[in-house]
């Protein structure tokens, strides 16, 4: 979808719910993501579409002029990516997805169900592995894309999702504990686990310390203490294929929803 009926949406929403928070959640977008759009039409537009205030947001008068026009651009935009699709036949396809369980459990199910709001006759085909075997499963075919850690083979085309903290894991009785940040320098001093599959189930018997991406962290039930690193660190998260020009009509039109999202903060498991 065009970037700039991304953030004409953002702004109809918004005014519509009267909130960012709750924009963002109709939109399947960060909260900063909207406010960010808006911000953005603010400052192209050099005017002031929206009063914020604690109760929440509410139209300006300049607003209140250019929103219906928003609409309009919006309604056009929608009937003729209806009509193209219709021209290519777009009424039916399968999505075979490869993907990671964090994005399989916690992210997969909004994206698929917002998309299907405007696709509704699109079927998808989940399968799940780590990155060496989604990688694998691309380049044989086996899957259209496939959620991975960038960077990845250069053989694949890649898009830049989000960015995923790396959070340290630590014992409640440790001596570090109650520390703001956790150094760098105590990590080569501490016993270290290394948790890759089954990490869940190893992270309520944990006797060191270990770091594991944010979304894998989130709702875990175990008495446990997290910290993030005194020198911030990340993995990347991206969506491949093997090749972008050649993927099919109802695969373009994910990948396009997709790119001009925002993953909503802290949904991931």
């Amino acid at each position: 979808m065009d970037k700039n009926i991304q953030k004409y949406l953002a702004l109809i929403k918004t005014v519509e719910y009267g909130s960012f928070t709750k924009a963002a959640e109709a939109l399947n977008y960060s909260q900063s993501g909207i406010s960010r759009m808006i911000n953005d039409l603010e400052a192209e537009w050099k005017i002031s579409l929206l009063e914020r205030g604690r109760s929440g947001v509410r139209l300006t008068s300049e607003g209140l002029k250019v929103l219906p026009y928003a609409k309009s651009v919006c309604n056009e935009y929608q009937n003729l990516q209806t009509q193209i699709d219709e021209l290519h036949g777009l009424q039916s396809g399968l999505i075979r997805i490869g993907t990671f369980s964090s994005v399989a459990t916690h992210w997969l199910p909004n994206i698929i169900k917002a998309f299907q709001k405007t696709y509704p006759n699109i079927d998808y085909e989940l399968l799940l592995g780590d990155y060496t075997e989604i990688e694998s499963w691309i380049l044989e075919g086996r899957v259209d894309c496939g959620f991975l850690r960038l960077p990845t083979q250069t053989k694949l085309d890649t898009i830049f999702l989000e960015q995923d903290k790396l959070l340290v894991i630590l014992p409640e009785n440790h001596s570090l504990a109650d520390c703001d940040r956790f150094p760098v320098k105590a990590l080569g001093e501490e016993p270290f686990m290394l948790l890759e599959k089954g990490a869940k189930a190893e992270i309520s018997e944990i006797l060191g310390i270990s770091i594991l991406p944010e979304l894998i962290l989130k709702r875990i039930p175990y008495r446990i203490v997290l910290r993030e690193l005194e020198i911030p660190a990340y993995r990347k998260i991206g969506l491949a294929m093997k090749d972008k020009e050649s993927a099919s009509l109802a695969v373009k039109r994910f990948l396009d929803y997709l790119q001009y999202r925002s993953i909503p903060e802290k949904t991931l498991l």
